[in-house]
């Protein structure tokens, strides 16, 4: 079982910055592919940003130029760092993990999700 823990959100002013972290914990695997997504009030989860285990990434149209994801595989960590932030950025910031078990592709594994909110 694989457990992931998010932390780094809150509240912060339009143009501020934030550094989300992602930790996952548990015995048996290696981690593969690693997403932030982000669901706002009444609208659908929406995928952020992703990278691939040797470090490749790839982010939405949103968010380019503004939020960075990195990974420190010896931490099984994911972190995005968010910058330029704007009110429409507010929402549940949830991380995603894909797992690789004994070299066959295991489960995808969900954090609990971290508010973040860009107010005046």
């Amino acid at each position: 079982q694989v457990q992931l823990v998010e932390s780094g959100g809150g509240l912060v002013q339009p143009g501020g910055s934030l550094r989300l972290s992602c930790a996952a914990s548990g015995s048996g695997f290696r981690l593969d592919a690693m997403r932030w997504y982000r669901q706002a009030p009444g609208k659908q989860r929406e995928l952020v940003a992703v990278i691939n285990r040797g470090g490749s990434t790839s982010y939405a149209d949103s968010v380019k130029g503004r939020f960075t994801i990195s990974r420190d595989n010896a931490k099984n960590t994911v972190y995005l760092q968010m910058n330029s932030l704007k009110p429409e950025d507010t929402a549940v910031y949830y991380c995603n993990a894909e797992t690789v078990v004994g070299g066959t592709r295991g489960d995808d594994y969900w954090g609990q999700g971290t508010q973040v909110t860009v107010s005046s």
